[in-house]
């Protein structure tokens, strides 16, 4: 069951989360990941894995979307939570209108604090 002080501490991370990636803010991006961070991104590779290749997929993503309030906004955010696990999704926008995401976080507590030790970022495939 969700605990209403995990999931705003939760909901306040993914904010200053987003607000350092509309800034370009990598630090900022960077700073509530853990070292051994595994990330699914859009764009290729297929899975990162770990801080530096975490880092890099970034540093990526701001060579080609512009800074702005537009550039990254999480939308219809969902939070599961316990005592030391806790999933969060959702919709995030990019670029504006540009592009339109899928984003699943997996976090876990450590001494009181939340980290993300999973990220997922897709986008819907049209088949057929």
């Amino acid at each position: 069951m969700s605990q209403p002080t995990d999931d705003a501490a939760i909901l306040d991370l993914i904010a200053r989360w987003t607000e350092a990636i509309c800034r370009g803010d990598l630090e900022g991006v960077t700073a509530d990941r853990v070292e051994d961070i595994v990330m699914f991104d859009v764009p290729e590779p297929l899975q990162e894995r770990g801080i530096e290749a975490y880092r890099r997929t970034w540093g990526l993503f701001f060579a080609h979307t512009a800074a702005g309030p537009a550039r990254f906004r999480v939308e219809e955010v969902n939070i599961e939570s316990s005592d030391q696990v806790a999933f969060a999704h959702g919709l995030l926008r990019i670029g504006g209108d540009q592009a339109h995401c899928r984003l699943t976080l997996g976090l876990r507590k450590k001494n009181g604090r939340w980290w993300v030790t999973h990220e997922h970022h897709s986008m819907p495939a049209q088949l057929g």
